[in-house]
């Protein structure tokens, strides 16, 4: 089973026990985060599409740790002009693993309201 789920902006392919790198997440490590824009659910070749998200499908994940990821250089240059300008960057990421994919889950029913029955006073 795998589903497509959008976490921080971009679609990831994920499986359950799977771990993956995107972008830094709040939590703290070890905190368990929950991913409800489910867009496919694959349950052994019986495909569900949301549109765009499926409702009651969710994914929870578990933060493995925060770290940065390799430096980009950003170097800029305009020639017979003498300029340039070098700068670079290193993405903050996080680690995440996949602890469980939800299947429906029940919506919360509404509480009904209790009607107070008054005896008559003799």
């Amino acid at each position: 089973m795998y589903v497509i789920v959008e976490i921080a902006g971009k679609q990831f392919k994920v499986e359950k026990d799977q771990s993956i790198i995107v972008h830094r997440l709040a939590g703290e490590v070890g905190s368990s985060v929950n991913f409800d824009q489910v867009m496919l659910k694959d349950d052994n070749g019986k495909v569900e599409v949301g549109t765009p998200y499926l409702n009651g499908t969710s994914v929870t994940a578990k933060i493995i740790s925060h770290l940065k990821g390799d430096k980009v250089i950003v170097f800029k240059k305009k020639r017979r002009k003498g300029y340039q300008k070098s700068n670079g960057h290193r993405q903050y990421l996080s680690k995440i693993t996949i602890e469980n994919i939800g299947g429906k889950t029940p919506k919360p029913k509404k509480a009904k309201k209790e009607e107070s029955v008054e005896t008559p006073a003799e």
